[in-house]
């Protein structure tokens, strides 16, 4: 079942488009989600972002008017070559910071030389996610809602810093390469977007 991330903008063409290529779609609302089902048996479920439950009318445009971010919340990338973080007020990045880091690649070598590489390579990435967290713990300053994504247990590596445990992650969780700027500018485009399981008949 394919999940793909239509942005609140052109929801209402993709609906229309779904519905156009699968013979019509009748539209319902249930357990939090928009619910659409075809005349050939194709159907989807769309979400609105930030885990946020939908209860409106089974219509298109409502539930992309439904689709808000909240005022304040943040992302957070992380993978072992890099992170990147940022904080959005009101819909703008207040502020950000995105950081490389060098963690060696696994070596062919063997016996103790491989266990030195070893211990090197993951003291290298304990100093990069302590890096990451020192950053995300200052930037995301009363920040709630998080949306996380790059390498899972990178991620939860940083999470685990007591500094930042009033974050709540939320949905989706965005599988990204090592964060750049362009890659943590389509993360927040992302993150807003509906995500909408698919299945076709």
């Amino acid at each position: 079942m394919p999940v793909v991330l239509v942005p609140t903008s052109r929801w209402g063409r993709w609906v229309d488009n779904f519905a156009t290529g699968h013979g019509g779609a009748e539209l319902t609302v249930a357990d939090g989600a928009l619910r659409g089902v075809a005349e050939d048996g194709s159907h989807f479920a769309a979400l609105l972002p930030f885990d946020t439950s939908y209860a409106g009318p089974a219509e298109a445009g409502a539930f992309a008017d439904a689709a808000v971010a909240p005022q304040r919340w943040g992302v957070l990338l992380v993978r072992k070559g890099g992170f990147a973080i940022a904080r959005l007020d009101a819909g703008a990045m207040a502020e950000h910071k995105i950081g490389q880091r060098h963690v060696q690649g696994r070596t062919k070598a063997g016996g103790q030389s491989q266990q030195r590489f070893a211990r090197r390579r993951d003291n290298q990435a304990r100093q990069a996610y302590e890096a990451a967290a020192d950053h995300a713990a200052r930037i995301l300053t009363g920040v709630r809602l998080v949306v996380t994504g790059g390498d899972h247990g990178a991620v939860d590596a940083v999470l685990a810093d007591p500094r930042l445990s009033q974050v709540t992650v939320v949905e989706p969780w965005l599988a990204v390469p090592d964060p750049r700027r362009a890659v943590l500018d389509q993360a927040i485009a992302d993150a807003q977007a509906i995500r909408v399981d698919v299945t076709n008949s």
